[in-house]
């Protein structure tokens, strides 16, 4: 993103711009909050916004934007409030004038609880808080996506903890990310690609890496391993297919490595049974290397499992402790079809066949970055709270909607905080989240979950990746 070029005043949506003209008379101070009011899940893992403070909010609005957007609102039909953008120009030094509030990025919390809260500062400028919507609203993807991962890794470390010796060692690199390509821009991929790296260690999208290593402190957040596609299969030619795989064990396969290699281009079956476990066979195992397997076409539990058959009648299997098979010098990566459902029913098909989880890994696409949106978790930042003064007299009023055509879309009312009132014994924590209602005066209660991430302008929390990972961590993972 060249941040050079960017403008939150051009990042809201047109009929915000008139806005400002229809609060009541007299308004002084404005509150709004972020939450997920339901959705696929119950809970939602929170991340994404220390992101957004850098790369936007970081920016001083300057006065020649404050022109621009003048001269462009002529045009475009909406009434501009050149005043109040002068006055942050000017005599705020294009400083934002609010404070945001927000739980601590990595927290595990359920929906319908207040995730961030955003209220101005500046009597003069207290609309703002609703301009910032469009762009602050976004955090509801890599929320999404990493809620999504989150819930997926549940899924594959119960397969673990059923069928394999190690499942803490195994779980880090079960999901891998294959989804940039199918995202919608780079910054999906960015954003969504380090969402993923909050509970996995395994992207192929290189922009996600960077993104976490840049904007979350950490030196590198995911890693991947050499990995074949078909034009680097299907370019040797179809009689040539075991020259192909041979030469990815000549250039990758050493002692320890791990080396994927997509295998269904032509026959997918007698590549596992002739190619890979007849001619190849001696020249996998003697390398020293971990070949995975990938199919990529068909029915994803069907073929996986017969892939895992005939691998095991070809470089044999050892039993585990918990009675299991697992392969011996080989694996399995299904990335074709893979989304919650898919990897539950390969995992189960796996287990009732007596294959361990140990033998399969996942690369998923836009199943992980792609197929979601703003209504997967029921996303919505509301107003709920404003001060106005009539005759020197300062008035609290609670704002808040009620469709009664619909009243899941009901919101919270009054300046808002999220306290946790679990139970902290010996054996740890136990959360017990809940959104409360502040007194006027009152900036957050003592066992307030939230903390002040960002104020007037100025970055407050600068979480390191390791930080945030670690207050999701799941038991056993």
């Amino acid at each position: 993103m060249n941040t050079n070029r960017y403008s939150y005043l051009f990042d809201t949506d047109s009929y915000k711009v008139g806005h400002y003209l229809q609060y009541p008379p007299g308004t002084t101070s404005m509150f709004s909050y972020i939450e997920s009011r339901g959705g696929d899940y119950p809970e939602t893992l929170f991340f994404g916004l220390q992101y957004y403070l850098k790369e936007y909010l970081s920016h001083r609005v300057t006065v020649k934007e404050v022109k621009k957007m003048k001269a462009l609102m002529a045009i475009h039909g909406e009434p501009f409030n050149e005043e109040g953008w002068m006055y942050i120009a000017k005599k705020l030094k294009g400083k934002l004038p609010v404070r945001i509030r927000a739980v601590p990025e990595g927290t595990v919390i359920p929906c319908h609880n207040m995730l961030v809260s955003i209220e101005s500062t500046d009597p003069k400028v207290f609309w703002i808080v609703s301009w910032l919507e469009t762009m602050l609203l976004r955090v509801w993807y890599p929320i999404t996506v990493a809620t999504r991962s989150r819930f997926i890794k549940k899924i594959i470390l119960e397969a673990l903890k059923l069928s394999a010796d190690d499942p803490k060692g195994e779980i880090n690199f079960k999901l891998h990310d294959f989804g940039s390509r199918g995202v919608s821009s780079q910054e999906s991929a960015m954003i969504g690609g380090a969402a993923h790296l909050i509970n996995f260690m395994g992207s192929d999208t290189i922009v996600g890496v960077l993104c976490a290593n840049d904007y979350y402190n950490i030196p590198m957040s995911g890693f991947s391993i050499p990995a074949s596609e078909h034009s680097s299969i299907t370019s040797w030619g179809k009689k040539n297919e075991a020259a192909a795989y041979r030469n990815m064990i000549k250039q990758f396969a050493k002692p320890g490595n791990v080396v994927a290699c997509v295998s269904d281009s032509y026959d997918l079956f007698n590549a596992c049974a002739k190619l890979w476990g007849e001619e190849l066979k001696e020249e996998v195992i003697g390398s020293g290397c971990t070949m995975v397997i990938r199919p990529d076409s068909g029915d994803p539990a069907t073929v996986v499992l017969k892939t895992a058959q005939i691998l095991a009648e070809k470089f044999d299997y050892t039993i585990n402790s918990k009675g299991y098979k697992v392969l011996k010098h080989v694996r399995i990566i299904q990335g074709d079809g893979i989304n919650e459902n898919s990897i539950q029913k390969i995992l189960d098909t796996l287990l009732e066949a007596g294959f361990s989880a140990s033998n399969i890994g996942f690369g998923m696409g836009g199943g992980l970055l792609q197929q979601l949106d703003r209504d997967t978790l029921k996303f919505a930042m509301k107003c709920s709270h404003i001060f106005r003064t009539e005759n020197g007299e300062t008035f609290s009023v609670d704002v808040f909607k009620d469709p009664v055509t619909d009243h899941s879309k009901s919101s919270k009312a009054g300046r808002l905080d999220v306290v946790d009132e679990g139970d902290f014994g010996n054996h740890g924590p136990e959360h017990l989240y809940r959104t409360v209602k502040l007194d006027d005066a009152q900036i957050c209660l003592p066992n307030t979950a939230a903390q002040d991430v960002y104020l007037n302008g100025d970055l407050l929390v600068d979480d390191k990746f390791e930080t945030v990972r670690s207050r999701n961590a799941l038991e056993g993972a």
